[in-house]
């Protein structure tokens, strides 16, 4: 009687041993993939409790969460011959979880580098111009790049992002000095057509000073009482060469005038006697 009992603990244990090996928990981030004898025997299980078979299948999670997969810095040549260095980042998910594990052994290593020869490829295609100013264009190219061997694995590509371009030092101090040229030829170019304006401005007040010429005696006017609003000690009165002309003018007439006068009195006969 006892080693009847004594059995049927031992097979109880067995099954509960069994049992508990044949329960499987995948998470809802998670799909299980089962393999039977080797072969995929369905489709992959859903979250919550999965049962297997106890050394006939065996159950492979796989993560349907969106990777960060950073791509190490790359370096490379562009186009117009300049060295630089640059990394990426690609964002990606499984979608089909039967072809990310049977269609290729390490579908995050096969990923890595297909970014890496998309990337290297990339900066080999581009300029230098490109890659600081026209990131977003760059960007799809290298996805669909990416995206085109990474379909085959069951995997849909989010987002690609070039993150860095690190340039050489000479290149940088060629460029801050491109960039320091142009800033003071916009200067300069600014300046000459504020002048250019100004003087327009001084031509068009300066006719109408000359078509009225009460309008210059008030600009003096008001001259006057900006320099007098400055509480200075010393009075600087400017004297307009309009007013010299003006008194120029005058004595000339006045010359003329004269001269008309004195022709025009006879001279004075001589005295007899002196004769």
């Amino acid at each position: 009687m006892a080693t009847v009992l004594l059995v049927c603990v031992v097979i109880g244990l067995a099954l509960l041993v069994l049992a508990a090996s044949s329960v499987r928990v995948v998470r809802q981030y998670e799909r299980g993939l089962v393999f039977r004898f080797g072969r995929v025997a369905r489709l992959p299980r859903e979250p919550g409790l999965a049962l297997i078979i106890p050394g006939v299948e065996r159950m492979h999670k796989v993560n349907m969460q969106v990777v960060t997969l950073p791509v190490p810095a790359q370096d490379g040549i562009t186009r117009d011959n300049v060295t630089v260095r640059v990394d990426a980042v690609v964002y990606f998910r499984v979608v089909d979880p039967v072809q990310a594990i049977v269609g290729v052994e390490n579908y995050r290593f096969a990923m890595l580098q297909v970014a890496q020869a998309s990337l290297r490829r990339t900066i080999g295609e581009s300029n230098l111009d490109d890659l600081l100013s026209h990131r977003e264009r760059l960007n799809e190219g290298l996805e669909l790049m990416i995206d085109s061997p990474a379909a085959s694995w069951g995997i849909h590509i989010d987002r690609v992002e070039i993150k860095d371009v690190a340039l050489p030092e000479s290149m940088k101090r060629a460029m801050s000095r491109q960039a320091e040229a142009e800033r003071e030829r916009r200067g300069r170019v600014i300046s000459a057509e504020g002048e250019l304006q100004a003087s327009e401005k001084l031509a068009q007040a300066a006719a109408t000073m000359a078509d009225t010429p009460a309008a210059l005696q008030l600009r003096l006017l008001e001259t006057v009482v900006e320099v007098a609003a400055e509480k200075n000690s010393t009075l600087v009165l400017p004297f307009p060469v309009e007013l010299l002309r003006f008194l120029d003018e005058s004595a000339k007439r006045d010359a003329t005038r004269r001269s008309v006068v004195e022709d025009a009195v006879p001279p004075r006969p001589r005295d007899a006697t002196r004769s």
